[in-house]
């Protein structure tokens, strides 16, 4: 939730007409029977769970996904009526609270329902088949057989979907891919009646494999303006808009003479006087200490972080002075220069879902329309 106020000037903006604009691309793109399954596990991804859930539904979402049933609680919990699936796995202690939540959960093993009692309202499952990722899921057709024949002897249980997960959809190479959605067909022809939502696409298999859609594609990565990797970002059907950047201002600059060292471990010493700017940020906030040596972009050029981040702060080499309470982006665009989560990505040798992931509570999110 956007915070009423704070003293320090570093905080994640979040352009949620950017989360809605990828959405309403993505309509246009896949067939308009396709819905559209919101992925907001994780804070949604580092941009805010309940605000990015609420633009993803007025830009024509049908469904919002999370990981976790703490993460189903909270949206519901805070007004949110549409449908909720949460793709991981639930405790049996979470049926009887989803049933009265109803929020939807997935199911992989018939002994799950071993631990349940009857259900006073009835739960909403959908069933995960693993083809491939190694991850969750029915993982044999005998298995799946057994799991359907334990939900059909219970009334109050009803099976809403069915989905799986790809794990190559976003590389060139599609053999993997589409071995894991052959198989996946093949699974389907086990159900007697024909699930409400059968869902395989992520982000990539929804960009460019047409024929993953199914009922519905899962939203993720790329509803944040990010693509899932290089291969896609070349075959994408229409441009992504990043939503959120991280900024702050400088709180300090110094001249300083040539022989200094800044920060701990003495890592960094002064080639010549230099003007050196600190900012209020540092490796409690998300900008760990790999991130030494990236820039930064003030008054629209780069000037690279020097020395260790600490934990509060950080320091700049700059080619001047400046203002104190200059503004700075650290991942956004300022002038003509641009610094993306995938920058920060390729320099920390990670990819980019994990950079707005790794953004702490400490760094109050600021919503744009």
């Amino acid at each position: 939730m956007q915070p009423k106020y704070f003293y320090r000037p570093t905080f994640a903006k979040v352009d949620l007409n950017a989360i809605k604009k990828n959405i309403l691309n993505l309509k246009k793109h896949i067939s308009h029977s396709v819905e559209v399954i919101a992925v907001v596990k994780a804070n949604a991804y580092g941009h805010g769970d309940l605000e990015v859930a609420n633009a993803a539904l007025n830009a024509g979402a049908s469904m919002l996904a999370v990981a976790t049933p703490d993460e189903a609680i909270r949206l519901r919990e805070s007004g949110i009526e549409s449908p909720i699936l949460v793709l991981g796995a639930s405790s049996p202690s979470f049926a009887a609270v989803a049933s009265e939540k109803d929020i939807m959960v997935t199911v992989f093993q018939k002994d799950w329902f071993l631990h349940i009692p009857t259900l006073p309202q009835k739960l909403n499952v959908h069933i995960k088949i693993d083809t491939g990722m190694g991850r969750l899921g029915v993982t044999t057709e005998s298995e799946l057989s057994l799991l359907l024949e334990t939900i059909h002897q219970r009334q109050d249980i009803m099976i809403d979907g069915v989905f799986t997960h790809f794990a190559t959809a976003d590389e060139e190479d599609e053999s993997q891919f589409r071995q894991q959605l052959e198989k996946f067909k093949g699974y389907l022809q086990h159900f007697p009646v024909k699930p409400r939502c059968i869902h395989a696409a992520n982000s990539a298999a929804s960009i460019v494999h047409e024929n993953s859609l199914f009922d519905a594609v899962r939203f993720g990565i790329s509803m944040y303006g990010l693509s899932p990797s290089p291969y896609v970002s070349n075959k994408l059907p229409f441009p992504l808009q990043p939503a959120l950047s991280l900024l702050t201002q400088v709180v300090h600059v110094k001249k300083v003479p040539e022989g200094s060292t800044i920060s701990y471990g003495a890592t960094y010493t002064t080639s010549k006087d230099e003007w050196i700017a600190t900012l209020p940020i540092g490796y409690a906030d998300g900008m760990i200490r790999g991130l030494s040596g990236q820039e930064v972009l003030i008054q629209g050029k780069r000037f690279p972080i020097i020395g260790r981040i600490c934990m509060d702060q950080c320091m700049v080499r700059l080619n001047g002075q400046v203002s104190i309470g200059e503004p700075v982006v650290l991942i956004g665009r300022q002038g003509s220069e641009q610094i993306t989560i995938e920058e920060w990505a390729q320099k920390l040798q990670t990819i980019s879902y994990e950079i707005p992931c790794i953004l702490t509570n400490r760094v109050p999110r600021v919503y744009t329309q």
